[in-house]
């Protein structure tokens, strides 16, 4: 008799990712490792809840049958008390399950860009360094379905364009010259299943209080607002969002090829960008271009929203003689006799 529907979901699900690093770290499908070379490790992060903890039972079980090491980080974000004792013990979870190297880390969580941010930004962090350290060749995130349609209607929220409406990606980079770094197995996996994996297997899991607090936005959405719109719209609402968050990729990531193409023709003898040039383009091909001159120039991209670059796109197509634009990381854009200026001031 099979493993149950939930855990054969989910384990198909890491096994097809751990494929896909096999054939990064080795440049080919044929083997799980170069030959004489050291094996590759994946690390999964962890919080204890269920999605991470259905994650890291499946990495534990996937792993050693193709030749893979498999660790486990858990961060502390020091927002709660005892928050130390719950890495802890997620840590000791991580270890029954066989999985090592397993480490706790801890961190301090600053104030830009509000607390869900600024966490989620403390926890990348402490991610990319410990994986940097360890030498992992991918870490595995627990973002499931649920996770996308909450994240779809919170771009749709913010009115932040195609990108935004496409979610969260498959596979994303982490630190400098990381492009795959991390990477979403249960994209395609809806929350109730992996909380059923955990159930079957008897898997404890940690429910974070933060996630029912009405206090932030996403859990707002996630007990409030997705509700309302089942309520509205019937079933299938999560199913459709999560595939508009493909569809919506597939469409900014041809336009993100069609701006860097665009770029070199847009600049002149001296790299500067010319404003003739870039009114003739597209709109969403001009406005891709400028927020990648604005990003270049230091503008963190986190911080960089639809208005910031609608501004900058004014100083093509709504040219009255206006001043600088400022914009986020002290970068400042201004027209300059036919040429756009971007700098950090």
């Amino acid at each position: 008799m099979g493993p149950h529907p939930a855990v054969a979901a989910i384990r198909l699900a890491v096994r097809r990712v751990l494929h896909d690093v096999l054939t990064d770290h080795t440049g080919s499908s044929a083997g799980p490792r170069r030959a004489g070379g050291p094996l590759p490790l994946v690390l999964v992060a962890c919080s204890g809840g269920a999605d991470s903890m259905a994650l890291a039972s499946a990495l534990a079980f996937e792993a050693p049958k193709l030749g893979i090491r498999a660790g486990g980080i858990t961060v502390d974000h020091g927002l709660q008390p005892g928050s130390d004792l719950r890495a802890a013990e997620v840590v000791t979870r991580m270890t029954a399950l066989g999985l090592d190297p397993v480490e706790s880390v801890a961190v301090r969580v600053g104030r830009d860009g509000g607390p869900e941010a600024a966490a989620r930004d403390a926890r990348y962090g402490a991610l990319d360094e410990a994986a940097d350290r360890l030498g992992a060749a991918a870490v595995l995130l627990g973002h499931t379905r649920d996770d996308q349609a909450e994240t779809v209607l919170l771009g749709l929220a913010r009115g932040s364009g195609i990108r935004s409406l496409s979610g969260m990606p498959e596979v994303s980079g982490g630190s400098a010259g990381r492009t795959n770094r991390y990477r979403r197995p249960f994209l395609q996996v809806d929350r109730q299943t992996a909380r059923k994996a955990c159930m079957v297997q008897s898997l404890p899991v940690w429910d974070d209080p933060h996630n029912i607090d009405p206090a932030y936005t996403r859990s707002r959405l996630r007990h409030e607002g997705l509700p309302a719109l089942e309520k509205a719209l019937g079933k299938g609402v999560v199913e459709a969002l999560a595939r508009t968050a493909q569809l919506s990729r597939d469409d900014a990531d041809a336009l993100d090829a069609w701006a860097a193409e665009a770029e070199t023709g847009v600049r002149d003898a001296d790299g500067r960008l010319e404003c003739a040039k870039l009114y003739a383009l597209p709109p969403a091909v001009r406005r891709r271009v400028l927020r990648r001159a604005v990003v270049a120039a230091g503008s963190p991209a986190g911080s960089l929203f639809a208005r910031h670059i609608e501004e900058v796109d004014r100083l093509i197509t709504g040219w009255r003689g206006q001043g600088a634009i400022n914009l986020p990381g002290r970068v400042e854009a201004q027209r300059q006799g036919g040429r756009l200026v971007i700098r950090q001031g």
